[in-house]
């Protein structure tokens, strides 16, 4: 069983940032693949970044490559998303993912672990 917490959400102005992070328990934390999805109101939760469970591989949707930056520290049980240049439709809820090794990282089918999510609102 694995219990994820994210937080650093929040309210920020279009080309601000900020870093959501995502605490994870459990001792087999470093196995497992990590993603970000994110859900706007009345939208299907979509796919924003993965990472593998060694950090070998990195995913990212079209729309936030070159702006977002996932990475994770196994020491800590921590994922991390660094969202730089931030615009109106990252509006969303952010929700952290977890994996046992499915290979895939792109639907929400692949995941088995979710957090309960954190806002990101951007104003413009």
């Amino acid at each position: 069983q694995v219990q994820l917490v994210e937080s650093g959400g929040g309210l920020v102005q279009a080309g601000g940032s900020l870093r959501l992070s995502c605490a994870a328990s459990g001792r087999t934390f470093s196995s497992y693949a990590m993603g970000w999805f994110r859900q706007a109101p009345g939208k299907e939760r979509d796919f924003v970044a993965a990472i593998t469970w060694n950090s070998g591989r990195k995913y990212y949707r079209d729309s936030v490559k070159g702006r977002f930056t996932i990475s994770r520290d196994n020491a800590k049980n921590m994922v991390y998303l660094q969202m730089n240049s931030l615009k109106p439709e990252d509006t969303a809820v952010y929700y952290c993912a977890a994996q046992t090794g499915s290979a895939a990282y792109y639907s929400t089918r692949d995941y088995d672990y979710w957090g309960q999510g954190t806002q990101v609102t951007v104003s413009s």
